[in-house]
């Protein structure tokens, strides 16, 4: 039999629980809240050329930007709000999952992989780009495909993962490859551009930025079959399905009207700000095909 002071604990412990569970219910409703300030917050990064970067002004513009401004747009016209405010906040590699999961931005617009282990944090719509690692070389050294490498002196940037992917298709021993290693991106790209390295392999739109940016963009070539398939991909918070219908369903549209590939060679494919550098990118046949069939669900 409960005692008084016992029930009275239990009932304090029941309300407490159902509290949070409110609470954690009314955290999770994006549209609810987006109704009621009539503001949306979107997260962008200030150095992530072309997805999102700073313009001379200090305003966040980029491929991704641009898609989450279009999302922004249809949850306006999905709450019937004649306005919506959108405020921006600045995230890196370190603080941007934890500003999706805390509340502290609705969208996330940047360069982040979707992958298995921060679906346990946050949630993903369908990806708008798909980074492969492939490898710059010099146009004049006849280096089409790994196969080319053999025996040749290849550079990788100290602390990535290219080593591990090269090791992991049999790359390293099978072609009889001599590694060196760069300081950072430009270093490595350095070497290949005074002949020092064959070949620097790398995510590939990382590769077209530093050739965009040579002084003879035209003597370095992107090629190479894929290593790796890196799916970008606009985060929201996790468990909350009304918002996240909406975010698909805009992001499906954009695809399926076409416009994503007028996005695309908007900012890949043509001269864009500040410095007017083009980067020449054309699409890969891998997003090629995630945008023949829409979906959120990525192999990991």
């Amino acid at each position: 039999m409960h005692t008084k002071p016992a029930r009275l604990a239990v009932k304090a412990c029941v309300i407490a629980m159902s509290f949070v569970a409110i609470h954690t219910q009314a955290s999770a409703d994006t549209l609810a809240k987006i109704r009621e300030t009539r503001t949306i917050t979107i997260a962008h990064r200030e150095a992530s050329v072309p997805f999102s970067y700073l313009d001379p002004n200090k305003k966040p513009i980029g491929y991704a930007v641009e898609l989450c401004q279009k999302i922004a747009d249809a949850v306006r016209r999905e709450l019937k709000l004649t306005q919506l405010d959108v405020r921006y906040l600045a995230v890196n590699p370190s603080t941007r999952i934890q500003a999706i999961a805390e509340g502290k931005a609705d969208l996330e617009c940047g360069s982040t992989t979707n992958n298995a282990e921060r679906r346990k944090q946050v949630a993903f719509t369908i990806p708008h780009f798909v980074a492969a690692a492939r490898m710059v070389v010099r146009t004049d050294s006849g280096i089409r495909n790994w196969s080319d490498l053999r025996g040749k002196q290849v550079v990788t940037t100290k602390g990535t993962t290219s080593v591990k992917l090269l090791t992991d298709r049999d790359k390293v021993r099978s072609l009889n490859l001599s590694l060196v290693e760069g300081r950072d991106h430009d270093d490595s790209f350095n070497m290949v551009e005074k002949r020092e390295a064959a070949a620097f392999p790398m995510d590939d739109v990382l590769l077209y930025g530093l050739r965009a940016n040579a002084a003879d963009p035209a003597s370095f070539a992107v090629v190479g079959d894929a290593l790796s398939a890196e799916p970008y991909a606009i985060m929201l918070r996790k468990d909350d399905p009304a918002f996240k219908a909406v975010v698909d369903r805009e992001m499906g549209r954009i695809i399926n009207d076409g416009e994503i590939y007028k996005l695309y060679d908007k900012w890949f494919r043509s001269p864009i700000p500040p410095k007017g550098q083009n980067m020449n990118m054309p699409m890969g046949h891998l997003l090629r095909d995630t945008f023949r069939f829409p979906t959120d669900k990525v192999g990991d």
